[in-house]
């Protein structure tokens, strides 16, 4: 996502542009955003998961969209777009455009630099207003690493399980499926560790 608003606009407004739109945008709290475009990465390890999921679930009602599905926060009339979120019946769309979900109960997210602390932060927010969601996953695209937050029964408190190394495995209880780790990281190349050097100097910006 784009970390420069655009323009302001009236929900109404931004929906008739963005359903005319060549581009994606997110919509929150009356600005909308411009979605950046994806590395290989990220692309990989989008698809690769929302493949996954599709066919484990395909003799189930759920159903598995990926980049175009709109959610719409409900509180803050947000609207944003997950890498791949699922929805089980009774599935609810805001119109007859069906281009917009009501109700996710999963949501993923492949983390881009740029992106990274908006998705662990604000937009994970915006998710937890839908009071359907279950499960929001995280899934780094520059190593195998993966955090799962888990609604627990009182609806309130969220399970975190950090996941880490191609042999862990990816749970979704609401689902019942498991993937692993090495089915969502196939064929991504993962950059070089960082030298002591890199390390240092990035420990020093931080610093800074």
């Amino acid at each position: 996502m784009s970390t420069v608003p655009q323009t302001l606009m009236t929900e109404e407004q931004y929906l008739v542009f963005e359903r005319a739109a060549e581009i994606r945008h997110e919509f929150l709290r009356g600005e909308i955003f411009a979605m950046a475009g994806a590395s290989e990465g990220h692309n990989l390890a989008s698809l690769n998961l929302a493949t996954v999921l599709n066919l484990e679930l395909r003799e189930k009602p759920c159903r598995v969209y990926s980049n175009d599905m709109r959610v719409l926060a409900p509180r803050s009339r947000s609207y944003m777009y997950p890498d791949i979120v699922v929805a089980c019946p009774p599935i609810e769309f805001q119109d007859d455009k069906r281009d917009t979900l009501l109700n996710p109960q999963v949501v993923v997210e492949v983390l881009s630099p740029s992106t990274a602390s908006y998705d662990r932060g604000q937009k994970f927010d915006l998710y937890l207003q839908s009071e359907s969601l279950r499960q929001y996953v995280l899934v780094n695209q520059d190593e195998p690493r993966v955090m799962s937050y888990i609604r627990q029964s009182d609806g309130v408190a969220w399970l975190m399980i950090p996941l880490e190394g191609l042999d862990a495995v990816l749970e979704f209880p609401t689902l019942g499926v498991s993937v692993p780790l090495s089915e969502i990281y196939r064929n991504v190349e993962f950059p070089p560790p960082l030298t002591p050097e890199q390390l240092q100097a990035q420990l020093n910006a931080l610093r800074s």
